[in-house]
């Protein structure tokens, strides 16, 4: 029984950056030698144990051959007789199918250390086509590492093409394509990530509405970088910049998803794109099972962040009708987020990107100035039922006039 550290913990401490997760495999061992040690089995699909006492996992070396669509469609081989090299070539990328001891000493046969210096992400075999999953994660390395200088290697940008292609991705499950978007959309740089799915193919086919908005114009007095794709890469690169939650960052992504509705003949002009594109927020939101607040916050942001940009010119009654639609009452932290989501929206504009946002605390002082209301007066006042709501929406418009006036 040999045991060796692989993937990720192999990679981050050979590039010098903080190991997180570290996996083990182990080589020349059965299941029953590791349950005598103490091992608890996890997991049906292939032979993983947690140690008796750290809990982390180590799994039998193993090999797989595809045997039906999708992430899912393969069968594993797990045996003593299973090589080092034949476990670590079933791997994505090179650079994640190396090995070491417990001396640090480096099995490398797939040349990932090399492909480290020379910061790319390549494939292991012509197996990584059988994966479709593998798409998404090479696009999520490539945003990881982008800070780095890391880039996909041509061929291997041609097998992801060529799997985008191939009606594959279609077979992954909601779930799955979830957990690698929103792990991608939290990395340094989710931008790459967009450009490395959009250069592959890959995006017209898991979001298509996201790839129509590249070469839409927009008017080049409010957007000068005016290609509406552009914009939206932009957008997503300041929500990583200023460390945005995940869902401003997916608010971010699908604001303007409407504008690939508008016929050419009316550009670069977007009139209502805010309630074309709700339909077209809501079908994404769906495809992959977003969280609930990631859901409600993009449709949200969709349907207001103009009202946002627009908030020091808005009527004391429009600017009620806001904070009521976001319930700033029961859910401050929402209506947080919007603002933030549209402040990362005026950002990712090309030069200016460092320009103030009055427009931010000018809400957050709307949305003091309505909660400042006292229920019980109007209580006192026997106000009760639908007309006590009626009593406390006149008393909020009576601070928000006072607010603009003061502001």
């Amino acid at each position: 029984m040999r045991i060796y550290k692989v993937g990720g913990a192999v990679r981050d401490r050979l590039l010098g950056i903080p190991v997180t997760d570290i996996d083990r495999v182990v080589v020349g061992a059965t299941t029953e030698e590791m349950l005598a040690k103490g091992f608890r089995p996890v997991g049906a699909d292939f032979p993983v144990f947690l140690h008796p006492k750290t809990g982390e996992e180590y799994a039998l070396a193993r090999t797989e051959r595809k045997s039906g669509r999708g992430y899912g469609g393969f069968t594993f081989h797990a045996s003593p007789e299973v090589t080092l090299e034949e476990d670590l070539i079933r791997r994505d990328l090179t650079i994640n199918a190396m090995a070491e001891d417990d001396q640090q000493n480096l099995t490398d046969p797939y040349h990932g250390q090399r492909d480290l210096e020379a910061r790319i992400l390549r494939h292991v075999s012509p197996a990584f086509a059988e994966d479709p999953l593998r798409v998404l994660r090479v696009a999520r390395f490539a945003a990881r590492y982008a800070g780095l200088g890391f880039t996909v290697a041509p061929e291997t940008l041609e097998l992801m093409r060529q799997l985008s292609q191939s009606g594959e991705l279609q077979a992954l499950t909601a779930e799955r394509s979830w957990k690698e978007i929103s792990r991608a959309l939290m990395e340094d740089q989710p931008q790459v990530f967009i450009e490395v799915l959009r250069a592959c193919d890959a995006l017209k086919v898991l979001m298509p509405e996201v790839d129509a908005l590249f070469g839409v114009p927009q008017p080049e007095a409010h957007h000068p970088e005016i290609d509406t794709g552009v914009h939206t890469l932009s957008v997503l690169e300041q929500a990583a910049k200023h460390k945005q939650p995940l869902t401003v960052r997916w608010a971010c992504l699908l604001h303007d998803l409407g504008k690939g509705l508008t016929p050419e003949e009316e550009w670069p002009r977007h009139i209502a794109h805010e309630f074309k594109g709700l339909k077209l927020i809501k079908a994404v939101n769906e495809r992959f099972k977003a969280p609930r607040d990631c859901q409600e916050l993009a449709l949200l942001v969709g349907e207001y962040h103009t009202h946002g940009h627009r908030a020091l010119e808005l009527k004391p009654s429009t600017l009620l009708e806001l904070l009521q639609s976001f319930d700033v009452y029961r859910r401050p932290q929402r209506f947080e987020e919007f603002i933030a989501a549209c402040e990362m929206d005026a950002r990712g504009r090309k030069g200016l990107e460092e320009r103030s946002y009055p427009q931010a605390d000018y809400l957050r002082g709307a949305a003091t100035a309505a909660r400042s209301v006292a229920v019980q007066p109007l209580l006192e006042k026997g106000f009760k039922g639908p007309e006590l709501g009626e009593a406390i929406k006149r008393e909020r418009l009576k601070a928000l006039k006072v607010y603009k006036e003061k502001a």
